[in-house]
């Protein structure tokens, strides 16, 4: 039993600092907001980082694979105007277009970004971007810059419903958690993503399918954008065409948070659920101080600044005593 608590105690050490700031935060919010650790609020808090605690199980795939999916944020809007079309014009039975929200989710993120980044080689950074900007286009052209209300009830069900006492969302999260974890520790997919992470050519000599890897991470994190944009629109009972451009962005801060190196190879979804709590936290309890949403808007920005160069100095680190171990070795060997 030890043995098992001394590993999970040591799995978390790149995102200790990020949970050390959570408990932080937890303690100062409870102790300064009355209304903060009420069952509401905390429920609350869960229910609306539901959106970004889903993508960001999927960007954190993605990241391990060296990578980041600028496009998350337009691809939920896009599928957003989707459901809306399809629920309020069309015959289509619900249950029918909340998979076929997600399959067009993979869609995007496998033959579109998968594809031109794994096979082709080209830039994450460009390629996202540019689907990210294609898809707020269209978004714009096919929603007629108008919001479509949605009554459906089984959207509804997925937004705002509760079961056992607590809201579908909130078990959704502990769903989406629970199989990424499976697939990041259990499966040679998971295996294979630290790999290419870690060295593409040496995972190629190693006989992994690189192209395929890189295709279906970014498959996965569209998905999770599919299923995002669900909850979404079942959330506000509308299907809104304002894209969230900050949503891959603060998913991107909670990997980054979370202990996923950007130059991938390491992390988990772990550390990513932690950096979302982050947030979380943060944002409930700025809102419940009056504070306004724009500084919330500087802190997260402040925060990804900060993660990724907390991630160059330790990975630094790392890569230093890698580089003096190794050189320590060769003297002992006479070499």
């Amino acid at each position: 039993m030890s043995n098992v608590l001394g590993h999970a105690w040591a799995s978390t050490r790149r995102f200790r600092p990020a949970l050390a700031l959570v408990i932080a935060l937890f303690i100062v919010f409870a102790a300064t907001q009355s209304t903060f650790l009420g069952p509401r609020n905390l429920q609350n808090l869960l229910t609306a980082v539901a959106v970004l605690w889903i993508v960001s199980m999927g960007m954190t795939f993605v990241t391990i694979v060296g990578g980041i999916d600028l496009s998350a944020g337009a691809t939920v809007a896009f599928i957003g105007i989707f459901i809306g079309k399809m629920v309020n014009y069309t015959p289509i039975p619900s249950w029918v277009v909340i998979i076929l929200a997600i399959l067009i989710g993979i869609a995007v993120g496998c033959f579109i970004n998968g594809a031109l980044i794994g096979k082709l080689g080209m830039s994450f950074f460009v390629v996202t971007l540019a689907t990210m900007t294609a898809l707020t286009g269209t978004v714009n052209l096919w929603s007629n810059n108008t919001t479509e209300v949605i009554t459906d009830r089984a959207i509804s069900w997925i937004g705002v419903e509760r079961v056992f006492g607590m809201p579908t969302p909130i078990w959704i999260m502990i769903v989406i958690f629970l199989l990424a974890l499976f697939v990041q520790n259990r499966t040679y997919f998971g295996r294979d993503l630290y790999a290419v992470g870690g060295s593409i050519a040496a995972a190629k000599l190693s006989g992994i399918r690189v192209e395929r890897t890189v295709m279906a991470a970014y498959a996965i994190v569209g998905g999770c954008a599919g299923l995002a944009s669900v909850i979404a629109v079942g959330r506000i009972g509308a299907a809104s065409p304002q894209v969230e451009v900050d949503l891959p962005l603060q998913a991107a801060a909670a990997v980054l948070l979370g202990g996923t190196a950007l130059a991938g190879g390491s992390g988990g979804v772990g550390g990513t659920a932690v950096g979302v709590l982050f947030i979380g936290l943060l944002q409930n309890g700025l809102s419940i101080s009056g504070v306004q949403s724009y500084w919330q808007q500087v802190v997260t920005g402040v925060i990804l600044v900060a993660a990724v160069l907390g991630e160059r100095v330790t990975g630094g680190r790392v890569r230093k005593g890698r580089l003096f171990g190794e050189l320590a070795k060769q003297r002992k060997a006479g070499l």
